[in-house]
């Protein structure tokens, strides 16, 4: 495991002038696996350090650079040793820390996080028989239904892999076995009403949040990727008299996401007459775009067909339809422009109660490559080019209109 790594002797190995010198980590690795073409695992290699000491990053761009690992020199060995034929696989969460040079040197192969079904199954094949033998507990003395399991999944965790759903398994097989030995051995089977009795209240209850939170002009719904899969996003838009301000934005937006409210609004000034609004509310008004979450940083372009509609629909006092979710970035001539993480996007609104989604036309071919009939569900997806048709599937008519 690389993570936590701030020593370059850690890579390249002590000079044997030192008291208790040996080679590094490379080299004591490929002596353990008694051959020169292993499979070389280097864990978290997105938490490295570096120090006084060195940095070990700079030294693992010798080790993975296919044009100098042949000639290795190891500071223990000194005399180069060739690992042209060794496979190197590192593993990272996140590629920001990797530096660019040493990220240059790798083939990145992106793994996007489990579905609902695929935790499931992982969930049944592995966690629960771990947590039931670890806990004592016998084959008969609990059992998880079907939607137990998905209840867990759904209410009490957020996460790319399987780690905190197995953290609330163990959770659950440990109160069941306190209760088996006060006794009380009714109650083997876990149902969802079960799960709330020994878990508590539900964490996430992103279904009715959405329903709850779209009911007033002036708030959309968008779709993000996190490093933990998909979210729905919410987007909030409120108009103030005065002018003096113009638009403010909160919610800890990144540089790119700021941009994108910019050419938002843009956009709904210049095409005001087309939705009946006002030019001088521009002028007399402040502006204001929040996306709730303040606490946690947002970034990315992709919710700038979410900031229009927001937009459009406060000014016009039009609701968004519920339900409906979106998510493209926007150009200042109108149009919807691709974006990317589609798959974590689309389960994320199946998954918070979503029945349509709005995206960008030129990423169908990414939904028919990514995503299985099974996993959509009864989710309609409506394909988009131009911001004009954004509108025209999100936007309800106003109070006493008819369609």
């Amino acid at each position: 495991s690389m993570g936590g790594m701030h020593d370059e002797a850690e890579i390249r190995g002590h000079r044997r002038t030192y008291i208790g010198a040996m080679p590094g980590q490379i080299i004591q690795g490929i002596r353990r696996a008694g051959t020169r073409d292993p499979v070389f695992m280097l864990d978290e290699v997105d938490k490295l350090g570096r120090d006084f000491r060195g940095d070990p990053s700079s030294a693992l761009l010798e080790v993975l650079d296919p044009e100098q690992n042949a000639t290795f020199r190891d500071n223990y060995l000194d005399v180069p040793f060739d690992l042209s034929k060794v496979l190197f696989i590192t593993t990272a969460n996140v590629l920001d820390t990797i530096p660019d040079a040493l990220r240059d040197r790798m083939e990145i192969i992106e793994l996007q996080g489990y579905t609902e079904q695929e935790k499931s199954i992982i969930a049944f094949r592995y966690l629960i028989p771990r947590q039931v033998e670890e806990n004592g507990l016998e084959g008969e003395s609990i059992h998880f239904t079907d939607e137990a399991v998905r209840y867990l999944i759904r209410r009490y965790t957020r996460e790319a892999g399987v780690r905190s759903l197995e953290r609330e398994i163990g959770s659950i097989c440990r109160k069941r076995a306190r209760r088996i030995a006060e006794g009380k051995t009714e109650g083997a089977e876990i149902t969802p009403e079960r799960v709330e009795e020994f878990l508590g209240a539900p964490r996430f209850r992103p279904d009715v949040e959405v329903a709850e939170r779209t009911r007033r002009p002036g708030v959309a719904v968008g779709l993000a990727w996190t490093p933990v899969g998909g979210d729905v996003l919410f987007i909030e838009a409120g108009r103030m008299p005065g002018g003096s301000k113009g638009l403010i934005m909160t919610g800890q937006l990144g540089s790119v996401m700021q941009e994108s409210v910019q050419a938002a609004l843009t956009w709904v000034r210049a095409n005001a007459a087309r939705y009946g609004i006002d030019p001088k509310l521009f002028k007399s008004s402040d502006i204001h775009v929040h996306v709730p979450a303040g606490a946690i940083p947002k970034d990315g372009p992709s919710a700038g067909i979410t900031m229009a509609a927001a937009l459009v629909s406060m000014l016009t006092e039009r609701r968004i339809r519920p339900n409906l979710a979106m998510t493209g970035e926007i150009t200042l001539t109108g149009q919807v422009l691709p974006i990317g993480g589609i798959k974590e996007k689309v389960l994320a609104a199946k998954r918070s109660g979503v029945r349509e989604v709005i995206l960008p036309f030129e990423n169908e071919v990414n939904v028919k490559e990514d995503l299985k009939s099974e996993q959509i569900g009864d989710i309609k997806l409506h394909y988009v080019r131009t911001v004009e048709e954004v509108m025209e599937l999100a936007l309800e008519p106003k109070a006493g209109e008819s369609v």
